[in-house]
């Protein structure tokens, strides 16, 4: 149970995951009872399940869609609320058993990896108004993430799996290592979109000689 010793190395997510996966009942599960069943690490759980769909190559449009849970959850963050609230839309729509065993067997292997560098530590970084301050953070990578750019989702994405990791483990150094890759992004992405700018602006120029 999540009821540990705070400063014992808590269960892998993926591992948490295959045990909601193989439970029997329907095949489709909810995103409130999909929460319910993360328990206390609801708030990272939530963020690297979507985050880390957004890592991978998308269909055009996909990373609007599935930043939308990304927003609605990193505001609820900011505003401390105890457990997450999703619109019925949303809620009803969940994600399948199916769905979650591709992402176990994505991200299971580089869990497994990285785990054991994962420990308890600087606690202020993953306390309450610490988990705000990430929020504040996811909200704005995941506006980004969502804006139907080619490529401009990968960036955020990967800073708010490093967030979500953090607060699982409890991990105040990851929330640090997070906050770097997000300034990275951040960066990154403005180029790309700067650049975008620039090239359409050569094109019709072009186009107009």
């Amino acid at each position: 149970m999540d009821h540990a010793d705070p400063h014992a190395r808590p269960q892998p997510l993926s591992h948490r995951l295959t045990q909601i996966a193989e439970e029997s009942g329907p095949d489709r599960i909810t995103l409130s009872d999909l929460a319910r069943q993360l328990h206390s690490r609801v708030w990272g759980g939530l963020l690297v399940v979507f985050a880390a769909i957004n890592i991978i190559p998308l269909p055009p449009g996909t990373n609007t869609v599935i930043a939308i849970p990304l927003v609605l959850i990193s505001v609820q963050m900011v505003f401390g609320r105890a457990s997450p609230w999703f619109p019925q839309w949303i809620d009803r729509r969940g994600v399948t058993k199916a769905e979650l065993q591709k992402l176990i067997e994505k991200m299971g292997p580089f869990e497994a990896r990285v785990e054991r560098i994962f420990r308890p530590r600087l606690g202020e970084l993953t306390g309450p108004t610490a988990t705000r301050a990430i929020g504040m953070l996811c909200m704005i990578l995941s506006v980004i993430a969502g804006l139907p750019i080619l490529m401009i989702h990968n960036a955020p994405a990967v800073a708010i799996v490093l967030f979500g990791l953090a607060l699982i483990y409890r991990d105040g150094l990851l929330v640090i290592v997070g906050s770097v890759a997000a300034m990275l992004a951040i960066a990154f992405d403005a180029a790309l979109i700067i650049w975008g700018v620039a090239a359409i602006k050569y094109a019709l120029a072009w186009l107009h000689r």
